[in-house]
């Protein structure tokens, strides 16, 4: 069973008396993947430093293995930190960029060479060691920042968006490596990010942020096909999200069509959000339809087309490999499993 190392109790942080963080409650376990997700202001950093130090909540209490640790500094945390901007001392070569905290710790040198050296083959910069990181690219010196952060042995790592500097496919190699990095080290990862996909690859857990409240907190696959609400459905991929009313359990009617679902514990015509992914809609000949519309666009995106359907009351956004032409009268069938009922927010 997961072992909890983190708690955050009834924390809230204000600034002349700005709200920032809302008074959250959140587990975090050893081991763990975490990502704090959320647009710009949502309040992931600021949970992040509370974690690190950096800030003191206004009120509420930051547990460590169940230790209140509101009023321990940074560096008698058990936590290191890794920023965006890698903050990489430009006149230390690569060795001397790990070794830094270790040398500040006084640790002898021969175990320094050999952390060192475990850290750079961790991170694949095994034979780097004298080079400048100036002469480095972006995802080189993003490793020198983890392998320095990791030499130190913390029991956990907090990553502040560190991919944001590099562009989409080294994002992508940088993505994998971390998440391997974290099960070789078997250390806590907590991640901040405002990239969704970024989230749901990486983590054991997401936890979606809004003005500095937590919306959900769930694994990837839960998050992504249960959203609790409008939200989250909108900001964890694309979604078409339509007004209903809940006739009775696993019954709703939406664009006045009667559709099947799964879903249960809803007040009798209680109205809600109706939320179906654009990739469970099923594109068929229009008299096979349960709704009828006419195609308005379509664009390829390499491993499906993206046609926007325009139907009575709703414009639908549709991922299929049916090609399309813009004119084109189109039926929409939707299982009862493509439908997914939330309350009002």
């Amino acid at each position: 069973m997961a072992k909890e190392l983190i708690r955050l109790v009834d924390c809230l942080v204000a600034f002349d008396d700005e709200i920032v963080l809302n008074s959250i409650n959140l587990y975090i376990n050893d081991r763990e993947f975490l990502t704090l997700l959320g647009p710009s202001g949502c309040g992931k950093t600021t949970t992040l430093r509370l974690i690190g130090g950096f800030l003191k909540p206004t009120s509420g209490d930051i547990l460590f293995d169940g230790v209140r640790i509101n009023d321990v500094p940074p560096h008698k945390r058990k936590v290191n930190t890794v920023f965006q901007k890698y903050a990489l001392f430009t006149h230390l070569n690569v060795f001397e960029n790990v070794a830094f905290g270790l040398r500040i710790a006084k640790v002898p040198e021969a175990e320094i060479k050999r952390r060192v050296a475990e850290a750079l083959e961790l991170v694949d910069l095994k034979g780097y060691e004298k080079r400048n990181t100036t002469a480095l690219s972006g995802g080189q010196q993003q490793r020198v920042a983890i392998a320095r952060a990791i030499v130190n042995r913390p029991q956990v790592l907090l990553l502040d968006e560190p991919l944001g500097a590099l562009d989409l496919k080294l994002r992508k190699e940088m993505q994998r490596e971390l998440k391997q990095i974290q099960q070789q080290v078997g250390i806590t990862f907590v991640y901040v990010t405002h990239d969704q996909e970024e989230a749901l690859t990486m983590s054991d857990t997401v936890v979606v942020m809004n003005k500095g409240e937590i919306q959900q907190i769930g694994t990837p696959i839960d998050i992504y096909n249960e959203p609790k609400n409008k939200f989250v459905a909108d900001f964890i991929g694309e979604s078409n999200i339509i007004d209903g009313i809940m006739l009775r359990d696993r019954l709703v009617r939406f664009l006045d069509t009667d559709f099947e679902c799964l879903d249960t514990g809803f007040a009798k015509d209680e109205p809600v959000d109706v939320v179906v992914r654009p990739e469970d809609i099923e594109l068929l000949p229009p008299e096979k339809g349960q709704i009828v519309g006419t195609v308005t666009n379509m664009m390829f995106m390499g491993v499906h087309n993206e046609i926007t359907v325009e139907t009575p009351g709703f414009t639908w956004t549709v991922h299929s490999i049916y090609n399309a032409s813009v004119g084109d009268n189109v039926g929409l069938y939707l299982t009862p499993d493509d439908i997914h009922i939330m309350h009002k927010s």
